[in-house]
Parts: C-alpha cells; sequence; structure tokens
C-alpha cells in the first residue's frame, strides 16, 4: 500500500525534516537515507518502520540543516600567513599598506565558521528528538495506508461477491443435475462398451466409477466456497493479512483450473473461466494489501 508523510523539528543548533514514503512490495524492503554522522540512528529507523509496516517498500529520508550564525568564527591562520607571505614577495608590484580587515575577510576560506562539539546529553537530546519526529512522520504514512486499505476492502470484497455469484451459478448449470450427470454417464458408459465388448465387468465398474468422479465438481465448488468465506474473515481481521490473501487466491485459482479441467459442458467451462479471470483481479488487489 501506499503512504507519503513528512515531519519537521529542530533545536538550537539545527533543523530537520523527515520524509517518509512507501509502495507496494510483497515483502518489507525498508531504505535508509541518513546525513553524514547520524548512520548510527539506522537501526532505530528500520526498527521503528517495522513496527508499523509488514510489507512495503519504504523509503525514509533525513535532511538536516545548521542554524543560522551557529558556532564560532576562526581565522585561518596558515592561510593569513601564505596571502602575507605573497604581499612581502611581491614588493612594490602591490599596495605597500599593510592589507585592510574588509579586503582579508572577502577572501574566501580565511573566515571559517567551527561549529561547538555538543556535549553527550545534548547528542541524546537531539538522537530523542530526531526519531520523535520520524515517528510523527512514519505515524502520518501509516494513517494514509489506513486510508487507502479501507477503500481497497470494498474493492476486494467485491471482487468476492462476484466469485461467490460464479460459483452458485456453476452450481445450477444444467450440466451438474442429477438427471444431465446420469444420462451423460450413461452415454459415456455405452460408448466404452461399443470400443470394448469384450471389457470385464469389474473393469467397466472402475471404468465408470472414473467418469462419474470426472463428472462430479461438487468437492471443487465447496472448497471455492470455503476459501471465499474465509477471505471474508480475513478481511475483517486487525492483523496483516495480505500474505494470507495471496496464498487463498492460489487455492482459488487451483480449484477454478480443475472446474474446467473437469468440466464437459460448454456453459460451465465459460463459468470456470470466468473465475480464473475474477480469481487474478483479486490477486492483483491483494498484492496490495498488507
Amino acid at each position: 500500500m501506499t503512504g507519503f508523510a513528512r515531519s519537521e523539528g529542530a533545536d538550537k543548533r539545527a533543523s530537520w525534516v523527515w520524509e517518509a514514503r512507501s509502495v507496494n512490495a510483497r515483502g518489507l524492503d525498508v531504505r535508509c537515507k541518513l546525513p553524514g554522522g547520524l548512520e548510527r540512528l539506522e537501526g532505530q529507523s528500520r526498527e521503528a518502520v517495522a513496527a508499523r509496516v509488514k510489507r512495503g517498500a519504504v523509503s525514509i529520508s533525513l535532511a538536516v540543516a545548521r542554524q543560522a550564525g551557529e558556532g564560532a568564527l576562526r581565522i585561518n591562520q596558515p592561510m593569513l600567513d601564505e596571502l602575507l607571505r605573497l604581499k612581502s614577495a611581491l614588493g612594490d608590484a602591490v599596495d605597500p599598506a599593510p592589507p585592510r580587515l574588509e579586503a582579508l575577510v572577502g577572501v574566501r576560506g580565511l573566515i571559517e565558521t567551527v561549529e561547538e562539539e555538543p556535549d553527550e546529553t545534548e547528542e541524546a537530546a537531539r538522537e530523542a528528538a530526531l526519531l520523535a519526529s520520524l515517528a510523527e512522520a512514519l505515524n502520518a504514512m501509516a494513517a494514509m495506508r489506513l486510508e487507502e486499505g479501507a477503500r481497497m476492502a470494498a474493492v476486494i470484497e467485491g471482487h468476492l461477491a462476484e466469485l461467490s455469484d460464479l460459483a452458485a451459478q456453476a452450481g445450477k448449470t444444467a450440466a451438474l443435475q442429477p438427471a444431465a450427470i446420469k444420462a451423460r454417464l450413461a452415454e459415456q458408459v455405452k460408448a466404452l462398451v461399443e470400443a470394448e465388448p469384450t471389457l470385464p465387468e469389474e473393469r467397466l465398474v472402475q471404468e465408470a466409477a472414473l467418469l462419474a468422479a470426472k463428472a462430479d465438481v461438487a468437492e471443487e465448488l465447496d472448497r471455492l466456497a470455503a476459501h471465499i468465506a474465509a477471505s471474508r474473515d480475513l478481511m475483517a481481521d486487525d492483523e496483516p493479512v495480505g500474505r494470507r490473501l495471496d496464498f487463498l487466491c492460489q487455492e482459488l485459482n487451483r480449484e477454478a483450473n480443475t472446474l474446467c479441467a473437469k468440466s464437459s459442458d460448454l456453459e460451465l467451462t465459460g463459468i470456470g473461466l470466468a473465475l480464473k479471470a475474477a480469481v487474478e483481479r483479486l490477486r492483483e488487489q491483494v498484492q496490495n494489501v498488507e
């Protein structure tokens, strides 16, 4: 499922922005992009994602900017010494007056900003603030995913209703009525006897039983109904159900395939093919479910 969120924070030394986004994936894939010096937060960041997301490709990034005016100014003494040496070496070719301060300040790199190293207490407070901001972004992203999930639930229920309707139609086809099954079996046995007049009675009974079993798709229809009911039960669960729904889609497809393989009736075969198409549409949506 997809989602995006950002959060901002600041302390007296820096400001920061977290961004979190997720897209569909079969499993959980977390990618972190942290600035230099804060790589130590990656483990906790991944744990924070895993606590909220079980399935999806999640990317989180952190941008940190130092507060303007923060840090002490320092003269780059080696550079100043080199400038004065060059002036002396040039002699009368340049103005003999001492260099003016405003001219020196304009030399890039001569004046440096040195950030004071924070103490352990301040560093711990900043890390806690950073992780709190990350939690805000992840919570907002998770809320967006939940909203999408609610919309998808209605779509998936529509697909399950379609499957249930098709399974009911299959059970009502003329080809599955007792009289039709009996008549078709009688024709098949007659054709078998005509093809093998000397067929032993025991073998005839076995062949008739095989033909009858092939004509009976009641077991497949029962399993279809059971898988549809199980899918609806999962949709009512508050826990992540994407992978379990994915498994049920495989089982639904298996039963639809078997129904088509057993069918000797055009109407029933058409319903079986419609079932396969409906299962595929359901499976495509289930791939997006956590």
